[in-house]
């Protein structure tokens, strides 16, 4: 039986929405943009809903996979589609809390499966490449030859390499520490290339005049004396990508998937790869097999006599 409400089948969802924005406010503390895009959601399936004479008292699943079908007509693309969903599905939770019916439609409604991208990864070779562009007879050659080391070598974020300190680094135990996501710290091995590298560079960093507050940072920029930022890491590998006469997409984080798949290509075992990228969940690491997998299908496909 449906509680008792002060609601009418057919009137204005003004009073509730204005309730469910205080709800997302208030209990769930989500962010303006965040906030923002869950109202949008609901007034996506209110206007729909209207449109079709069925008040939000009545929604049953199959209006909603209409909802669903209706999304997809519309040409909005599966990533969107499942992030509507989201903000359906949290719509229908507070409807529930606030006592409007007793049952949630849209529990059993499913995103549309999204396909993950398998991005670029650099061979060995284009690594090799890209590092050889780099001319040390510029002041920052040294320094930048110390950064893509450090960030192959660790399979670091772009925001993990920036905020690396001098504090950080153990290079005669073989290991850095690392301040990932949610603030979580993990050490890492370091490979000792990329500890020679960073030793070269360490001679020069003495040199660099530092302002207050950077001295602990280890990649500094040569003229402001603070911090690398990512935007100047993601410029140094485009430049030099270019230079290396690459035409993959390459970024600061193809590095750390070149890192991965490299490790997982030769042996290493999956739950290290985790630990090592500081992934919370075993899933995310698992995208690696996907390329491993991949790049394995298409040694078969070339080389395998059947195919031949």
């Amino acid at each position: 039986m449906k509680p008792e409400t002060d609601h009418t089948a057919g009137q204005s969802h003004g009073a509730m929405l204005k309730r469910y924005r205080q709800y997302l406010l208030l209990e769930k503390s989500l962010s303006p943009n965040t906030l923002e895009a869950y109202m949008d959601d609901a007034g996506k399936l209110l206007g729909y809903l209207d449109d079709c004479g069925i008040g939000i008292e009545n929604v049953s699943l199959d209006d909603l996979h209409g909802f669903a079908a209706a999304m997809g007509d519309l040409g909005i693309a599966p990533r969107s589609q499942a992030r509507i969903i989201s903000g359906i599905k949290s719509l229908f939770r507070f409807i529930c809390l606030d006592g409007y019916r007793e049952d949630d439609p849209s529990e059993l409604l499913e995103a549309p499966k999204i396909g993950r991208h398998l991005p670029d990864v650099l061979s060995v070779g284009e690594i090799d490449s890209i590092i050889n562009q780099i001319n040390l007879s510029l002041p920052e050659g040294q320094r930048n030859r110390a950064m893509i080391e450090t960030m192959y070598s660790c399979g670091l974020r772009v925001s993990e390499l920036c905020s690396l300190r001098m504090e950080d680094l153990f290079l005669d135990e073989g290991f850095i520490r690392v301040t990932g996501k949610g603030s979580k710290q993990r050490l890492v091995p370091i490979s000792g290339r990329a500890v020679k590298e960073i030793k070269h560079y360490l001679m020069d960093r003495c040199h660099i005049e530092i302002k207050p507050g950077a001295e602990s940072y280890l990649f500094l920029s040569l003229r402001r004396g603070r911090p690398l930022s990512r935007i100047m890491v993601f410029d140094i590998v485009k430049d030099l990508t270019a230079k290396a006469g690459i035409e993959k997409t390459v970024s600061p984080h193809t590095f750390r998937h070149s890192f991965a798949t490299h490790l997982l290509e030769g042996g290493a075992n999956l739950r290290a790869i985790q630990c090592m990228l500081g992934h919370e969940k075993i899933s995310t690491t698992e995208i690696y097999t996907h390329i491993d997998r991949s790049r394995l299908r298409e040694e078969i496909v070339s080389h395998h006599p059947r195919n031949l």
